[in-house]
């Protein structure tokens, strides 16, 4: 089974990253297609950067459409996932929706951990659309732009672990989720440091593609996700 890990956004040592946190939790049939965006946006930070990078997504993937049994998309804004569904036979994950459906198998609460404040409310949207308004108790930022990330010797790591330790002081959560994929190598450490779950979306995600084609679900071609018109 082939699936691609797509990164919407244009840096590359983000996707290595992604995949190198996956790769020992893929099964012996599995084999995980790293791809990063060509051009676009080096970070994804809210609506703008969205606009920007589709297109960049749709030209890597049309053209091994045929190769690929599917694909997960490693940005927890969900970016582009209706357009690909769209546009591939195959299914399409997008990080958030795997993280909390995730959450809410293992809790009854959750809260998410984001970036930078303008990437709540589009998460507090996401949650919305999932159904998961109930059970996401709040989305907090840690207030650090997602390429400080990638920075060696920063303080994002101790800014996000505190925004944990206040998720799970203040907003009753039973479990946190990070809500950006710069985060995929913090869940165990974090886990550690304050005794709750803590779930990273790309693992998740491609966990569940796994499932998803293991079972032999495909996305449906009926309504919202049919094949684009030619015109």
């Amino acid at each position: 089974m082939n699936i691609v890990l797509i990164n919407p956004n244009t840096t590359e040592s983000m996707t290595m990253r992604m995949h190198e946190v996956v790769t020992p939790f893929l099964g012996d049939q599995v084999r995980l297609t790293p791809l990063t965006a060509a051009f676009g946006m080096a970070s994804i930070e809210g609506y703008f950067d969205e606009a920007f990078v589709v297109p960049p997504m749709v030209e890597l993937l049309k053209p091994i459409a045929g190769e690929i049994d599917g694909v997960v998309v490693g940005c927890f804004d969900d970016t582009g996932v209706d357009a690909l569904r769209a546009m591939l036979n195959v299914p399409v994950i997008g990080i958030c929706q795997a993280a909390m459906l995730s959450a809410s198998m293992v809790a009854t609460g959750f809260s998410v951990v984001t970036t930078l404040p303008r990437s709540v409310p589009v998460i507090e949207e996401l949650a919305l659309r999932y159904g998961m308004e109930r059970r996401c108790r709040r989305v907090r930022a840690a207030d650090i732009p997602v390429l400080a990330l990638e920075e060696e010797g920063g303080d994002a790591r101790e800014k996000i672990r505190a925004e944990v330790e206040r998720a799970v002081a203040e907003d009753r959560c039973e479990a946190v989720i990070l809500g950006c994929a710069g985060m995929t190598d913090l869940p165990v450490w974090l886990a550690q440091e304050t005794g709750v779950p803590v779930i990273d979306g790309v693992v998740a995600g491609v966990k569940m593609m796994e499932a998803l084609i293991g079972a032999g679900i495909t996305t449906s071609k009926v309504g919202a996700y049919a094949t684009p018109r030619k015109k």
